[in-house]
């Protein structure tokens, strides 16, 4: 069964959030044509509580992108973002969600942060993502949304180690830096991460 895994398409990472991803509104359409070719789609949603440590807010004096130590995980601090039941946590209004069968929230533990649909950053805890996508035979992911070079990184780092067959979409993407994801690019094809473009699609 092929899938497709939305990572964090929503508002606060468009152009305009609170911790915009450079042109992700691109992938939308993209992503929005794509999915008629999947038998299973999946979305994930950043979902933090107010007061949550990996936002800068709550480390005062450190400030937005500063790096710090989070119960013995490194931690860069975001501006406040995706809190629970905002607007910025809401899916952008031009995804099309008719197709998605499952929406997976990460991010609530205040204590730890969740980049991966998979597990949280220290792996203390799973989704339950791959008991679901085991429970439906899935063995091909293919992951697009926000951002490359974090959630979506990881997320494919996770789904490789849990014996997946793992697809990145590439113009169904956008990177907070895309420097940073030409390195990330080479680091997830040696593990055996695919690269391929929406044209490429069956």
């Amino acid at each position: 069964m092929k899938t497709l895994i939305i990572i964090d398409v929503q508002n606060d990472f468009i152009p305009g959030g609170s911790l915009p991803v450079p042109f992700g509104d691109e992938v939308i359409p993209v992503i929005n044509k794509i999915q008629c070719k999947f038998d299973l789609v999946i979305a994930t949603q950043d979902w933090h509580p107010k007061n949550h440590k990996s936002f800068a807010s709550n480390n005062f004096p450190n400030k937005v992108f500063d790096k710090i130590n989070l119960n013995g995980i490194d931690q860069i601090l975001w501006p406040d973002h995706c809190i629970q039941c905002s607007l910025g946590a809401d899916f952008h209004k031009d995804l099309l969600m008719n197709n998605v069968e499952l929406i997976l929230r990460k991010g609530m533990n205040p204590e730890i942060d969740s980049y991966s649909a998979f597990y949280d950053n220290g792996h203390q805890k799973s989704t339950g993502l791959t008991y679901y996508l085991k429970g439906k035979n899935v063995n091909e992911i293919y992951l697009v949304g926000l951002a490359g070079d974090f959630c979506v990184y990881y997320s494919a780092k996770d789904a490789i180690n849990e014996n997946f067959n793992v697809t990145i979409i590439e113009d169904a993407i956008r990177s907070i830096d895309e420097n940073n994801f030409k390195n990330i690019k080479n680091e997830l094809a040696l593990k055996g991460v695919k690269f391929i473009h929406s044209s490429e699609l069956d």
